[in-house]
């Protein structure tokens, strides 16, 4: 339990501590500390539970006795002030295991960003960095060993995104540093060392990458490339980044096809039998085609208070869609969070600026294996991938997700569709969504005085 703050002590420490029981996710984690321990052989006897939100404060700065009730105004629940307190709801005793994990201390989280807008917003522009940590108070019979513990902990946290705090944490501080850049030895030793590089660093390099690359750095920039420049190459040949790879040569059996990928598709948007109603395609971060006229509202004046008055304007409609499913196999809510702020962005910046409207979210993952609900075409034996989570996971936390960020940006999910796939062939082979599609699409609309994006000017940057 934290120890009572006053003002003075407030100026020398930097973290404060708010403790918050009875929250809406606590029936879920027992759930699967108690599936973790049956696993173990052992039986879950009692469970108490708590989030601690951390606070630090900006150096230098202190909170006054009016900025700390606001800030616990802020945190506490709505209908339930009685359930947020400065000391701990956790009362250690004999044989009782205390478990706390929480974000990892090298980056922010997207919640944290967003608290830090609200803390700013109400005055608290003191506080610096805010995130919540789980806290764990349990029990179980035969008793819990300390080095079970890694184990019952793997199944309350994500392992990309959190970690475990041993003790209570007094900053935010990181003792992690930054490896430093190293050079790629491909001028002296080939090929060879751009393949070692991507075994050791999972960067998933084809053949053709491989050939490509070790062209480009050996026979014509006749210099070695660093690890920062193999990993964003890597990244910029992703499996959502293959428009290069869409607009090359078709070869088949030798001989070069009249048209490249792009070119069948786009041939669908021309011609005497379509209808010329595209207003945007394939240059530009969504879609869009004609709209209609419309009568919205708008502001007098965009840099001052003023009134609203009906307007007449051509809006047209904007569609974009695109999936994030590596990332959501790994870390499902925010892997799922990610794909849905990605896509919003990408409603946003088209053009030159656009509205967003209604979200579409779909899950295609393996056998789900449902504890107490297994199928018969299910193997519940089947091995699964160690760096991903389960498809039962993956389904509800990517949904959660998913529909987190949507919610809190004001985009709702209206449609979609969830499906499972596992299949054992008669040879033995194995057909199964192991690494899960998550796929994100929006509608929105565009004013038709904002499609077009303009020419790029000298002088302008390009920033990645």
């Amino acid at each position: 339990a934290s120890v009572p703050t006053t003002t003075a002590s407030r100026a020398r420490s930097c973290m404060l501590r708010f403790y918050k029981t009875g929250t809406a996710d606590e029936a879920r984690d027992e759930a699967k500390l108690r599936a973790s321990l049956d696993a173990a052989g052992s039986r879950l006897s009692s469970l108490v539970q708590e989030r601690c939100y951390m606070v630090e404060l900006k150096p230098g700065t202190t909170l006054s006795t009016d900025d700390e009730a606001r800030l616990c105004w802020l945190i506490a629940e709505t209908f339930e002030p009685e359930k947020t307190s400065r000391q701990s709801f956790l009362k250690l005793s004999p044989g009782a295991t205390l478990l706390e994990v929480g974000p990892r201390l090298t980056f922010s989280t997207a919640w944290c960003s967003n608290a830090l807008s609200i803390c700013a917003a109400c005055g608290l522009g003191q506080v610096d960095r805010i995130e919540v940590s789980r806290r764990y108070l349990f029990s179980a019979s035969p008793a819990v060993v300390p080095a079970d513990v890694p184990r019952y902990a793997a199944s309350l946290h994500d392992r990309m995104t959190e970690q475990v705090y041993p003790t209570p944490l007094d900053s935010f501080v990181s003792d992690a540093v930054a490896a430093p850049t190293r050079t790629i030895p491909l001028m002296a030793e080939g090929r060879a060392a751009l393949e070692r590089l991507s075994a050791e660093l999972g960067l998933g390099f084809d053949e053709a990458d491989l050939e490509y690359y070790t062209k480009l750095f050996v026979s014509e920039l006749k210099r070695d490339p660093t690890d920062v420049e193999c990993f964003d190459m890597a990244q910029s040949n992703s499996e959502h980044s293959r428009h290069w790879y869409f607009g090359g040569t078709i070869v088949i059996d030798g001989v070069p096809q009249k048209q490249t990928l792009f070119q069948m598709v786009k041939a669908t948007l021309k011609g005497p039998k379509v209808v010329d109603n595209s207003i945007i395609a394939f240059h530009d971060n969504s879609s869009a085609i004609r709209g209609f006229d419309v009568c919205p509202l708008r502001p007098g004046s965009a840099t001052a208070p003023s009134a609203y008055a009906a307007s007449t304007e051509t809006s047209h409609l904007l569609l974009t869609a695109e999936t994030h499913n590596f990332p959501s196999g790994v870390a499902p809510f925010p892997g799922a969070e990610t794909g849905t702020g990605g896509r919003l962005r990408d409603t946003h910046a088209t053009g030159r600026g656009s509205l967003v409207g209604a979200g579409i979210s779909a899950y295609m993952v393996g056998n789900l294996r449902i504890p107490g609900f297994v199928q018969p075409w299910e193997d519940a034996d089947a091995p699964l991938p160690p760096n991903l989570a389960s498809p039962l996971d993956i389904l509800i936390q990517a949904s959660n997700g998913a529909s987190d960020y949507g919610n809190k940006f004001g985009e709702p999910v209206v449609a979609g569709f969830a499906r499972t796939f596992g299949l054992e062939l008669p040879n033995g082979e194995r057909r199964e969504w192991l690494k899960p599609i998550m796929f994100s699409a929006g509608l929105g609309q565009i004013p038709a005085v904002q499609a077009d994006k303009g020419k790029p000017e000298a002088g302008m940057w390009v920033v990645k």
